[in-house]
Formats: C-alpha cells, structure tokens, sequence
C-alpha cells in the first residue's frame, strides 16, 4: 500500500502531496504550487531523491507553479489531463500571469492522459478518473484506499467554476459518478482537510446535486 504524506504549499494553500512505495522506492508528488527550500527539506526527510511522476489534477497556476524546477532537480515524468495541457505551456492559460505571488516557467507535459489511465508505483496501481467541470481536463486520482480529488471535490463542497473553462452543470455530473464509486476511500482534497468517501455520500448535497 502506498504511503501518503502532505504539505501547504504556495500562497493559495495548496495540499501537496507526496505518495511513495516502500518496496520499490518510487515516489510522485501531486500537485506542487512551488518548490522552494521548505519542500525541497520535507521530500529530503521523506527520503525522496528522485522521483517516478509528477501528477498534476488540473492545470490552474496554483496547482502547477512547482513544476518545472521541481523536474529539474528531482526529475519525474510530468502528467496532466490531454484538455488541461496547454496550462503548462502557456501561463495565460494556467492563470497564473493575472495572480501576483506565483512564478511558472512554462513548459512541456511528458505524458497526457485520459479518463481509465492507469499508472504504477511498484505494482500500486494508479487510475485516473476524469472528472471535468473545474477545468475542462480536471481529474482524480484512485488508487488503494485513496483517492486524490484536486479542486473537484473537498469536504463538504466543491471546487468554483466561474473560471475560465468551469462549468457547474458538468461538474455536478462529474460529482454524481464519484458518488457512485464503491468501497472507502480516504479522500485527499487540493485545499483543505481531508475526508473520506462514505462521510460525504452521507453529507456532501454535491454529489447528489441535479
């Protein structure tokens, strides 16, 4: 089973996350907003010195800033939803040339994937859910007891589409196909504490929403 660890990072307060295999010793991180001397020291004191994947949610500056000078030092082939791609090339696009705080260096995404994606830390399987409605190429990530939900789902809530490429009616659906997921799941958000599946199939009026 993988391990999950986490970090704020950046000035939006972005979950970051760190998720390794003990056995292989491949790690990836999932959504870095920055990559600075603090992060840099908690991989460090996670044992991190290289890494398999950086695995992106959704393309919004807040989310993507870490990128590139994290590749640079760490490596990590770098992943991200085929519509949400054009974010890493163009900061006009991610948002992050109209937010004062953030610096991205554009770049280049080593794979893009879709819906039913499958990847793999040591024989942790990873797959990716497509989920649009924060942003055209917003997904989830589900793997063994977890599930890593971006901007689309938090506890309680869910993400804002009044951003460029948002849209309520196609999020709502996208939250009614994770209420339809079977088993528990702890659920790790992009801002905000964590919950778990079952609590917000009971709780969240989201995922029930028309």
């Amino acid at each position: 089973m993988l391990e999950v660890n986490s970090i704020i990072t950046g000035l939006y307060a972005t979950n970051t996350y760190l998720i390794s295999d003990p056995v292989s010793g491949e790690a990836a991180v999932i959504d870095p907003a920055e990559c600075d001397a603090a992060f840099l020291s908690f991989l460090k004191e996670n044992g991190v010195r290289e890494l398999k994947y950086i695995l992106l949610t959704h393309g919004h500056f807040d989310h993507i800033c870490g990128v590139y000078p994290l590749k640079k030092r760490l490596g990590g082939k770098i992943l991200i939803h085929q519509e949400d791609a054009l974010c890493l090339k163009d900061k006009r696009v991610s948002l992050a040339s109209s937010v004062e705080g953030y610096e991205q260096i554009e770049t280049e995404p080593d794979i893009e994937f879709s819906d039913n994606d499958e990847f793999f830390l040591g024989e942790n399987s990873i797959r990716v859910m497509h989920t649009p409605g924060h942003t055209r190429g917003s997904s989830i990530f589900i793997t063994d007891g977890y599930i890593f939900s971006g901007d689309t789902l938090f506890r309680l809530s869910m993400g804002r589409t009044d951003l460029p490429g948002g849209s309520t009616r196609t999020l709502f659906s996208s939250l009614r196909a994770i209420g339809q997921i079977e088993g528990e799941y702890r659920i790790f958000p992009g801002h905000g504490e964590e919950t778990d599946l079952t609590f917000e199939k009971r709780n969240n009026r989201y995922l029930r929403a028309r």
